[in-house]
């Protein structure tokens, strides 16, 4: 058994032309190591947003139908949209919510479908910081909002907790530290969708709640791999 605890925060799938095999590695992980491994759900792991960026089109190019798609989704529905490191690090795909002030919250909250287009497990998977404005505003996404530092300083003093640690965003550098150390991003795909040229990153946490940012950049072999896509998937992968 690993001597490490590894925590994943999401976007498992629709993020190359490998999501089958990703997947299907991490649970088997996860229901090796149950004590170990943790997956928590990003705004990728639903139903609409495969259908659209790749995860979907992978499974029939693979499979012949739709069932191996399927059961993903289902299995989807039953990750877990948070977690917490030492009752001092929240850590989520996306970001905070107006709907949401606590973990107790949280724990009530009814999150075993299809990710909503709004609400509060919405919020969770899709919001973004924004290191200028203050407060809740609406998101160019579509989903979710974008939240200040003031949202940041509320939740985690009414949880009594140092940190909020996320995903979701692309940074260049493979992370990204906000709201004087108080929010990091971590970016764990390089060169993603085999075009962006960025660096990527795998966050270490040690037991004095030290962070350290293990930054990498793409395997050398990936560029002479880049996948034939067809005509309909053009604009999988990207939001």
């Amino acid at each position: 058994s690993p001597h490490t605890n590894y925590l994943f925060l999401g976007d498992y799938v629709d993020r190359g032309s490998h999501s089958v095999e990703t997947i299907s590695l991490l649970v088997c992980l996860s229901v090796r190591y149950p004590a170990r491994i943790t997956l928590i759900r990003g705004n990728h792991e639903s139903r609409q947003i495969t259908q659209v960026y790749g995860f979907y089109s992978e499974c029939m190019r693979k499979y012949g139908d739709s069932s191996v798609w399927k059961e993903f989704t289902d299995l989807f529905d039953f990750l877990p949209v948070a977690a917490v490191i030492d009752d001092a690090v929240f850590c989520v795909h996306g970001g905070l919510s107006p709907s949401l002030l606590t973990l107790d919250q949280l724990a009530l909250m009814d999150r075993f479908h299809e990710v909503p287009s709004d609400g509060a497990l919405a919020d969770l998977v899709w919001s973004d910081p924004d290191p200028v404005r203050e407060g809740f505003n609406q998101s160019n996404r579509g989903a979710g909002y974008t939240f200040g530092s003031d949202v940041v300083q509320r939740f985690l003093h009414l949880n009594g907790m140092l940190h909020v640690l996320r995903a979701h965003q692309l940074c260049m550098e493979g992370y990204q530290v906000l709201f004087e150390n108080t929010l990091s991003t971590v970016w764990s795909a390089p060169n993603y969708c085999y075009r962006c040229g960025n660096l990527a990153s795998v966050l270490e946490i040690d037991s004095s709640l030290e962070f350290y940012f293990n930054v990498f950049g793409p395997a050398p072999y990936q560029d002479t791999h880049t996948p034939q896509k067809t005509q309909s998937e053009k604009n999988d992968w990207f939001e």
